[in-house]
């Protein structure tokens, strides 16, 4: 199965970054909650000033806190609006949109284009400094501060240890009817020049809390409360541990989205739509 756009419309493709400090997360709420999606859909509504709501998809929904510098998402949109704003719609946006978040493109989607099924991985990226100092104050909302020295080599070993594809259970917030099976393409650690540890993680997708909960386990290593080996064994017992912790937000960053190419997109999108199996 894959969803056509209805006639006489087109699917346009938005690149976006925003600050999730303010942000209670990509998606729409009750109550009045400020949101990623919320402004994004005003924005549209206002500024191409058809009085339509129009509902976009995202690669990645994420949560309260979370910020995103490679954010993906479609919107479809009567092919009359798009031919008659496709020129001034990102300058418009640029007006309308609030600070913390931004449109950097926006472009006509090839066919079997689906912000979220069509995707092929993710990657995000969590900071944190274990400076005795703290966080530099520019960097406050977006770096980790942990009072505990880290040994960057021994989490990035541990890291390692959870690259394949496995059941996520334990890591993860379960949520109904949803498969906690993932693969981890890539799980890496290392410090930068200015002394930020950078927990980088790509994965075809992810469980809810999934990459907060495993880097809460990583710093339980890398401060010596565990030995390396402990982030797999606690994979491997499938349950959740009480001792992973699932870290603040403001340290993860969605920074990439990837996709096949055009003429793989339908096909992608068929496989990421199948409920996942057992893993053998």
């Amino acid at each position: 199965m894959s969803d056509e756009v209805q006639p006489g419309h087109v699917r346009i493709r938005l690149d976006l970054s925003y600050d999730g400090t303010d942000f209670h997360g990509w998606a729409k709420q009750a109550g009045g909650r400020r949101t990623v999606q919320g402004e994004v859909e005003d924005a549209l509504r206002t500024v191409t000033r058809s009085g339509q709501a129009y509902e976009l998809t995202v690669a990645g929904r994420t949560d309260a806190g979370v910020h995103a510098r490679g954010q993906v998402a479609h919107v479809d949109l009567p092919r009359e609006v798009w031919a008659e704003q496709s020129g001034k719609l990102l300058k418009r946006l640029a007006g309308r949109l609030p600070r913390d978040v931004r449109v950097w493109a926006l472009r006509e989607a090839p066919s079997g284009f689906n912000a979220r099924f069509a995707a092929i991985w993710r990657r995000y990226a969590y900071r944190v400094t274990d400076n005795p100092g703290g966080v530099d104050p520019l960097l406050r909302n977006h770096v980790l501060w942990h009072d505990w020295p880290l040994d960057v080599d021994v989490m990035d070993a541990a890291a390692k240890s959870l690259i394949g594809e496995h059941d996520f259970a334990a890591y993860a917030k379960k949520r109904e009817g949803a498969t906690t099976i993932r693969e981890i393409l890539d799980f890496g650690v290392r410090r930068g020049a200015d002394g930020i540890i950078e927990i980088e993680v790509r994965a075809d997708a992810f469980c809810h809390n999934q990459v907060r909960s495993m880097v809460g386990a990583l710093l339980f290593v890398g401060d010596g409360h565990r030995g390396v080996e402990w982030p797999r064994k606690v994979l491997d017992a499938g349950v959740r541990d009480s001792a992973v912790h699932v870290v603040r937000p403001l340290g993860l960053t969605l920074e990439e989205v990837a996709y096949p190419a055009d003429d793989q997109l339908a096909e992608r999108q068929r496989q990421a739509r199948r409920v996942r199996g057992t893993v053998h």
